[in-house]
């Protein structure tokens, strides 16, 4: 399998590249600075430098053509500002959609948050605008004939992994990153989790066990 992630530098997004890697399959992640390749590269993936604010379509095609799948990993990072929101974690991933489509690659795994569906429509506080600009991506996503799926993790820890999750409709609480990469990289091999938006926090059941149960 040949998978291209969108924010290949970002935590989650480098577990799951060495995951991949691991397995056997083909990581390719995309970053915007190329003092971030050889980071990549020691995770098993290959990496593509392009600034996917300033990229268009046709270039993030060329991109992911021939993919099995794609990622979206990206995020404008806790100090951006609210301008960024809008053009990495809403822009960014509506523009892989858009590539996606155009290249022929049908399945899109998109690492959202939990809290999404309850952001203040009015407030101009950082967190709240992101949380629209990511049910804004999620929202277009779904609205799109692709095989989509939308992961929506509680707060990210850097604790070690535990392989127990809980997947549904969830309150509030947490889950390492090293988890949330396990969980994307089986969603990637389950088609099942097709059409499916979940909440994902640290719980008591196996993964496959979790993801079977949605």
């Amino acid at each position: 399998m040949r998978v291209v992630i969108a924010g290949g530098h970002g935590q989650i997004a480098l577990l799951l590249e060495k995951k991949l890697a691991e397995r056997g399959d083909s990581a390719v992640g995309i970053v915007r600075n190329p003092d971030h390749v050889e980071d990549l590269e020691k995770a098993g993936a290959e990496a593509v430098v392009l600034d996917l604010e300033q990229a268009d379509v046709a270039a993030v095609a060329e991109v992911v053509k021939g993919a099995d799948a794609v990622v979206f990993a990206a995020g404008g990072g806790p100090d951006s500002g609210v301008a960024r929101k809008e053009t990495v974690d809403k822009g960014a991933a509506v523009l892989l959609a858009d590539a996606a489509e155009q290249a022929g690659v049908r399945r899109y795994v998109m690492v959202s948050s939990m809290g999404t569906d309850g952001a203040d429509p009015d407030s101009q506080e950082v967190f709240q605008v992101y949380l629209r600009a990511k049910k804004a991506a999620d929202d277009d996503l779904r609205a799109r004939d692709l095989d989509w799926t939308v992961v929506r993790p509680g707060r990210l820890t850097d604790d070690p992994a535990v392989s127990r999750v809980q997947v549904g409709s969830l309150g509030r609480g947490e889950i390492p990153r090293a988890d949330v990469a396990a969980v994307l990289a089986s969603v990637l091999e389950t088609d099942a989790t097709i059409g499916s938006t979940f909440d994902l926090l640290a719980g008591h059941q196996t993964i496959e066990a979790a993801l079977a149960g949605l």
